[in-house]
């Protein structure tokens, strides 16, 4: 793990995303049968891939616990911390997702971290603070693509409107699928410090096959977003069978 030695507020989203293995045969499928998807399936693609995409720990990795004596809302088994507030926010599709907004009083940036796939707060809890996404841990609601747009959209606008941090002072940050999301709200706020995509995917499409269009019915259109991101973007990527190329090639780093 690597220090941020100034990053001072964090919110994790803690969302299980893609199971990039099992959306194979998925993908696989919806290449073929193109023409049939798009004249008879319609809108029936979308939930399907919901169905293939998301995978949240069953049962959850941990329990929320209202505190009688402070009032507090707590994370069963983890002991309280006088720094780590445990929040519930109500994204715009109208789930509540369990946010852990962590303070560190010297730092100046606030990280906002979308990471990969078959975990929640429970999991990540002593590597990081974070939050869980729509479906995932004790959030409300089935997970999907829109919703983690929703819930990362719901834990920005907690860092504004709660914690005062502005938008110039946050990095946003998505590692392997949790870069949709962070892409997608990236291509919306112009004003960012930096996003950092630690290794991103294309699309979900793209991660099993190199089609050179987008198709309607694909994921977490990357590609075709990163280009409205009008801030500094760190790719982290390893070398060997990646496409960190690409990236570079559709958005200069």
């Amino acid at each position: 793990m690597v220090a941020l030695p100034n990053c001072h507020r964090i919110v994790f989203l803690v969302k299980g995303f893609v199971d990039l293995e099992n959306l194979g045969f998925f993908f696989f499928h919806f290449h073929f049968l193109l023409w049939f998807v798009e004249v008879v399936m319609g809108g029936v693609a979308s939930s399907m891939a919901a169905k293939m995409a998301f995978f949240p720990p069953n049962p959850p990795n941990y329990t929320l616990v209202d505190d009688a004596a402070t009032g507090l809302l707590l994370l069963d088994p983890f002991p309280h911390r006088e720094n780590v507030d445990v929040l519930k926010l109500r994204n715009s599709r109208g789930n509540e997702i369990v946010a852990v907004y962590v303070r560190y009083p010297m730092a100046t940036t606030t990280l906002l971290y979308s990471h990969g796939n078959a975990a929640d707060i429970g999991q990540m809890y002593e590597l990081f603070v974070e939050y869980d996404y729509s479906g995932y841990g004790q959030s409300t609601g089935k997970p999907s693509e829109n919703s983690t747009y929703a819930d990362i959209e719901a834990a920005y606008r907690c860092l504004e409107k709660t914690y005062g941090a502005k938008q110039e002072d946050i990095i946003l940050y998505g590692q392997s699928v949790g870069s949709g999301p962070t892409v997608d709200l990236a291509a919306r706020l112009p004003h960012l410090k930096a996003i950092v995509l630690h290794s991103p995917i294309l699309s979900g499409l793209r991660v099993i096959y190199p089609v050179k269009h987008t198709y309607w019915f694909d994921i977490y259109k990357n590609i075709d977003k990163i280009q409205y991101a009008k801030c500094p973007v760190l790719v982290i990527h390893e070398m060997q069978g990646c496409h960190a190329h690409k990236w570079v090639g559709h958005r200069k780093v």
